[in-house]
């Protein structure tokens, strides 16, 4: 009985070191892969008819502001004044009636000088391989710039290139180290998924009719 507890012990133990290791390769690939395709510096983002703002909430749960939205916001309106792109599409959560990520967006970014009209709302963005995938499938776009912080950025950017699309990441100003602690590290495993979604071709949770943009 000893024998059996000691083996299955030692299974558990080389799942767990698997995986661990399995966590660690898949981050260090979309982050290699990736990283001549994002960066911070407005001049290195190509031009692109429409940009991609990956939507998250404007306050946080305890009702203070949230940095990763207004840091976003701020690096869409600076890149669709610089020329750069003609359109944003905005996608987000709307999964409740009184939650709204992207409708959020568009006003911040109208109050930011970005004209209502070339705003494009995305209300199915639940999650970033749904806001990716749809850019492409809804709004028939195959070159974008993403826009969001950077370790977002190297996964969208990863995504939307193995769905066949030309991508890059500009990247908004990140938050204090600590403030988004928890944010990074959910990340670490946010990245790990992203092979599991490309293995069994996972798709957005809704699909629609096509929107055309200009």
């Amino acid at each position: 009985m000893k024998k059996i507890i000691k083996n299955i012990f030692k299974f558990f133990l080389l799942l767990l070191v698997a995986g661990i290791l399995f966590i660690a390769w898949a981050n260090y690939s979309i982050k290699n892969e990736s990283a001549s395709f994002v960066s911070y510096n407005i001049k290195d983002v190509p031009e692109a008819k429409t940009a991609l703002l990956l939507g998250t909430g404007k306050t946080l749960s305890n009702g203070t502001p949230n940095a990763y939205f207004y840091n976003r916001i701020k690096a869409a309106a600076d890149l669709f004044k610089s020329g750069k792109t003609q359109y944003i599409i905005v996608s987000g959560d709307n999964s409740t009636q009184d939650y709204n990520e992207p409708e959020d967006m568009q006003l911040a970014l109208i109050q930011q000088g970005v004209p209502q009209d070339r705003i494009i709302l995305d209300h199915a963005g639940f999650r970033t391989l749904d806001s990716v995938v749809r850019a492409k499938d809804i709004f028939g776009q195959t070159k974008i710039v993403i826009i969001s912080q950077k370790f977002h950025n190297e996964r969208a950017v990863f995504l939307a290139q193995k769905n066949g699309m030309e991508a890059f990441g500009y990247n908004a100003e990140d938050v204090n180290k600590y403030a988004g602690l928890k944010t990074n590290m959910r990340e670490y495993l946010a990245k790990t998924k992203v092979y599991w979604d490309l293995l069994f071709g996972v798709e957005p949770k809704f699909g629609g009719e096509k929107i055309i943009i200009p």
